[in-house]
């Protein structure tokens, strides 16, 4: 059996590198190979050549890189990433160092099992809100957005998710073939859990810890995304 690791890329030179090694050293349950698939989306910086270069190092053989010529957005890139993918198990890794690669075994634990077709990595779940004090909630809007945005899905949709905003979705490539996926920026995240959810597959969730990054450090989301989301989670509900 075989783990597609899709790696969507947009100017991260600072990290590229050090994700793809983490991605290449995480170690699967016995008889699970990994294939990494980076989508550099059309970068300007020197992600494409560090990935590149790191390609001729490393010794996995299941390591692709595919580029866009200019950038389309991180939707985009995961549709590009589902397209090469030979894998019977997908999962999504941001390029940043914010998700720890570690945690693909658990995450892939219920698929293996037959528990679920779909598992979503959630950083939300019992997850304490502390607005004051020296270990007060980090990046706090962030988390205000991301607990509504999931609480129109649940209104919406239902399912009772914790995190409908996180990177770590993993699915089958049976779940990835059914999908008509057509968002080309950050709204495929509430685009592919609409669908998802309207195909009527349950979404399993495994609890991960991140390690948040700043605008400073790279981060790319910001609020404008948020109205994106409510809007297409709107949309998907009653259309295709």
């Amino acid at each position: 059996m075989k783990l597609s690791i899709i790696i969507p890329c947009f100017n991260e030179e600072a990290t590229i590198e050090e994700i793809i090694k983490q991605v290449d050293k995480v170690k699967l349950p016995d008889r699970i190979i990994k294939e990494i698939i980076v989508v550099d989306d059309g970068s300007n910086d020197n992600s494409k050549f560090k990935s590149q270069n790191l390609k001729l190092h490393l010794k996995t053989k299941n390591f692709k890189i595919i580029s866009h010529k200019i950038n389309m957005g991180k939707g985009a890139a995961v549709r590009t990433g589902i397209k090469y993918a030979t894998g019977n198990i997908i999962v999504i890794q941001d390029a940043d160092l914010e998700y720890d690669p570690n945690d693909y075994s658990r995450l892939i634990e219920p698929i293996l099992l037959n528990k679920a077709n779909v598992v979503y990595g959630t950083r939300l779940k019992n997850y304490p809100l502390k607005i004051f004090g020296t270990r007060k909630t980090p990046f706090l809007t962030h988390y205000l957005g991301n607990k509504f945005l999931t609480f129109v899905t649940n209104f919406l949709y239902g399912n009772g998710l914790s995190d409908m905003e996180t990177c770590y979705k993993v699915f089958t490539k049976n779940i990835a073939n059914r999908l008509k996926l057509n968002s080309n920026r950050f709204e495929f995240e509430p685009e592919i859990t609409a669908k998802i959810l309207r195909m009527g597959e349950k979404i399993y969730e495994v609890n991960i810890k991140v390690k948040p990054r700043g605008y400073d450090e790279g981060k790319k989301i910001t609020w404008k995304d948020g109205f994106l989301a409510v809007w297409t989670l709107l949309k998907y509900r009653f259309t295709d």
